[in-house]
Parts: structure tokens; sequence; C-alpha cells
């Protein structure tokens, strides 16, 4: 597949919950919406564009996501664009999806030079006013969130550290929320995030221990809401479009991350829109 040796940047989750098609898209708006309209740098939210800018920039991007399908449009998409990707399924609730979708990364493209972690999940959003509560939340809930906050990156990190400790090089960034900066109660439309407090830990500690290698871990904080097909068609959203947070500038920052000097990192990058207060 990477006969040309592009570097290879995997982003886990190029495809979005609020993409036209997505899961929270059809939660709040009861089915599919038209993007046809959209620029294509916000179709697919912040994992489509962090995949579109590694494409442009000459990576062979990787795009992990748990169907096929939901990628197909991405990867026609950066194809047009003149740039190079592959679709991998990945299931973060699962060891074995984790492992063989890497074994097969390593195989088709190579070690990865740059990993995003860009996993979310709607978990609870569906939950009604009088359950908002903890003492009412299932159980399955709170598990498919620790998938997907703590023992997904972890699995991820234990696949493409090693390699790039060896090297001496390589980036391994996490797309974090407000929520990693401290326990918030779960309001009601909202997924529960508690677990993301583990993932800001994990970039945090991963940073003591592989800095040393070159390896740059980072933790981005995106605080706001991010402009896609879903969250651009809310009321909220239509009456102030000035608060959403465009992805193609949140991919812009992702690749200034991958490319800084190792004499100058940054470790964590919050990413606020000026007409709201940052999260502390």
């Amino acid at each position: 597949m990477n006969s040309n040796r592009k570097p290879v940047a995997v982003v886990i989750g190029a495809t979005s919950k609020w993409q036209s098609d997505g899961r929270n898209t059809h939660l709040i708006h009861g089915g599919d919406l038209d993007d046809s309209d959209l620029p294509v740098g916000v179709r697919w939210g912040v994992g489509g564009a962090i995949s579109q800018k590694f494409a442009q920039e000459g990576f062979l991007t990787v795009l992990t996501t748990r169907n096929a399908s939901n990628a197909a449009a991405l990867e026609e998409a950066i194809a047009e664009q003149g740039g190079e990707s592959m679709i991998v399924e990945l299931d973060l609730a699962s060891r074995d999806s984790i492992s063989n979708a890497f074994a097969q990364i390593r195989e088709q493209a190579g070690d990865p030079d740059v990993l995003v972690y860009n996993a979310g999940y709607l978990e609870g959003r569906d939950l009604p006013p009088e359950q908002e509560l903890l003492e009412y939340i299932p159980f399955e809930i709170i598990e498919t969130a620790q998938h997907i906050s703590v023992t997904g990156p972890f699995l991820v990190a234990q696949e493409v550290l090693p390699a790039m400790r060896e090297r001496g090089e390589g980036s391994f960034l996490i797309s974090n929320n407000s929520s990693s900066l401290r326990g918030k109660k779960r309001y009601t439309g909202q997924s529960l995030y508690y677990p993301r407090v583990m993932m800001r830990t994990l970039a945090q500690a991963l940073t003591e221990e592989y800095s040393e290698y070159g390896v740059h871990v980072a933790n981005v904080v995106i605080d706001g809401t991010i402009d896609s097909p879903g969250t651009r068609a809310m009321p909220r959203a239509q009456q102030h479009p000035e608060s959403l947070i465009n992805p193609v500038s949140i991919a812009e920052a992702f690749y200034y991350l991958h490319t800084q000097d190792k004499s100058c990192w940054t470790h964590e990058l919050q990413l606020t829109p000026h007409v709201t207060k940052p999260s502390f």
C-alpha cells in the first residue's frame, strides 16, 4: 500500500458521530442531513479535518472507524484532493480488534509517525432528565465510556509507542474536551464524560515516560462545539454560528503540534472560540 514510503498518520475516529449520517445526527435530527453545501473540511468533524490535513501534507493517512462504510466518502474526498488514505476497521471495545487493526496498519502502511486519538461516543445523551444522576445510569453506559476514554488509548499507546521510542521520534496526540479538566455533572443531552479525566492523566504520564525518547505526547482540549453537519443544524448554532469551532483550524493545531521543534514542545493545548469563556 505505502509503496512510496510516505510518512504514516493514523487517525483513531476519522469519522464523526455528527456527520450527515452520524449517530448523534440521527438522535437529534431524526435522520440524515444534506451536507452538499458544506465545505468539505467540516463534513466529518475533527477526525475528517485532521485526516485531510495530514494527507494534504504528504502523509498516508489511515482512517480508522468501526465500519468501513462510514469513511468511504472521506476516503474519496482525500483522493480528490490528491492525497492518499486507507480505511481500517477498529472497535475500541475489543482488544482483539485493536491488535488486528494495527497488525494490518504495520503490514500495509508501516509504523505510524503520528497517532491522533480522536475517539468519541454518545452513550448517555439519550437518557431522560430524570436519569441525570449517577445512581440511575446503567453500568453498560459507563463501560462504553471506559472503553473509549481509558482502556482504548492505553491499548493504542502500547501498539505505537514502542516503535516511536526505538526511532527516537513520533507524535501521540489526544483529542479531548473540557470535561478532562475537572469532574462535572452530566447534564441531560450530554454524554458521560467522567473518564475523560483519565485520558488527560494518561497524556501527562506518557509525556513523562516518553519525551526523553523523542516522542511528543499532547492532550488537546477542544473547548466548545465543533462545526459539522449535525451541530450546524442545531438551533443554537444557527443563532450563534460564531460559537462553533472550525474543525479545519483544529486540524491545523494538531499538525502544528506534530511539527514543533523538540526544544519547544507543547504538551497541552486548549482551543476555545473567542466568544466564550475558556473552561477551567
